[in-house]
This record gives structure tokens, sequence and C-alpha cells, in this order.
């Protein structure tokens, strides 16, 4: 049997103006805990960032056993953006708010996230990353082996559960994506785009 490691990744919980958690962002990382408690995580990496380390402990908590920690390479900055002459406007007028020297040193973190994460194991594991909606798309695109440039566009809600496979020659499989079916409709679609939220049933 090929090992498979599946690499789980959570947007962080809803945060205020100051990167602490909202009581919404607490229900939303305590829902996420519950959804994942009988998962067997080696490992609980999240970025430096207030509001994804407020999340990974309210998750840890449903997790007893499993190391916690934080890293650089998971922080919130934006990833390479190339392989696209003519970006749709939104997507350039991000681009153009971040410095050269803030995008050099993104697309450096970027890779090396890909490099420390994306990847198969030797043995069967499971490994939680709580993150930002960027770095997310950015596993995503390189899952799907898209352009540099596609992860903009790839959204995830506050507590969604993306979900990504890895087996040694084979290529990634994307299991799930922004997985919110854990949440309740009034803890849903926060931090996604509003025009692009489905209307309610």
């Amino acid at each position: 049997m090929v090992p498979s490691r599946y690499l789980y990744l959570i947007r962080h919980g809803e945060a205020d103006d100051d990167g602490a958690l909202t009581r919404a962002g607490r229900q939303q990382a305590s829902a996420a805990g519950e959804r994942l408690r009988y998962i067997r995580f080696s490992a609980i990496r999240h970025s430096p960032m207030q509001r994804a380390e407020e999340t990974a402990d309210l998750i840890a908590d449903f997790l007893p056993g499993v190391p916690v920690g934080a890293s650089g390479l998971l922080g919130d900055y934006l990833p390479p953006v190339s392989g696209q002459p003519d970006l749709p406007p939104p997507c350039a007028a991000l681009l153009s708010s971040y410095t050269p020297e803030e995008r050099s040193e993104g697309a450096e973190l970027a890779s090396a996230a890909i490099q420390r994460y994306a990847r198969p194991a030797g043995q069967d594991d499971s490994e939680l990353i709580v993150t930002h909606n960027f770095l997310i798309g950015w596993f995503v695109r390189h899952a799907l082996d898209a352009p540099d440039w596609r992860w903009m566009g790839l959204n995830q809600c506050n507590g969604g559960i993306t979900v990504i496979l890895y087996r040694t020659g084979m290529p990634a499989s994307l299991v799930s994506f922004n997985d919110i079916g854990h949440l309740p409709p009034a803890l849903r679609w926060t931090g996604f785009p509003a025009e692009i939220v489905p209307p309610p049933r």
C-alpha cells in the first residue's frame, strides 16, 4: 500500500480589526475542532498571526496530545503571481497594493511552504494547518498544477476546511475544498466575497 498523507488546511476564524477572534470566530474554531476530533493528527501548525494562533488553540482543545506550533511559512503574505499577462482589474489592484519587496518575500515563503508541507510521507499521516485565505488558495493551485496566479479567486470561508491528499508516485488529490458543513448557517460565509455568496435556498 502507498502511504497516504492528508493535509488539512483551515482558514482562521473571523477576527476583529485588532486581529483577535470575534465571538463568531471562536465558535467557528470550536466547530472545526468538533468536526476533526476523531482524526489522528501528527501535528497542528499555524500562522504566527493572532487570529490563526487562537483558532489553532481552540481546535487543539478537541485534539488532546497533538503538538501545536507556529510556522513563519504559514503567515499572511502574497503568494507568487505570474503566468497571466493581463490580470482582471481586482486582481491587478491587489497585486499593486504590495511593494516589490513584499511580493518577493511572499514568493519565497510560498515556495518554501510547498516544499515543507505539500509532499508525500513515508507512512500514513494527517497534519493540520491553520492559516490564511491566500495561502490555502496557493496550496490548492499547486495540487491542481494550475498557473501561479490562479490561487486568486480560490476563496475560503472562516473556519472552512480544505483537504489535500499526497501519495508517492501519484498526483495530489483535492479531497475537499472550503467545507463548511460543520458550521451552523449563521456562522457560514464570513470572510467570503459577498458578491459570490450562494443565495439562500
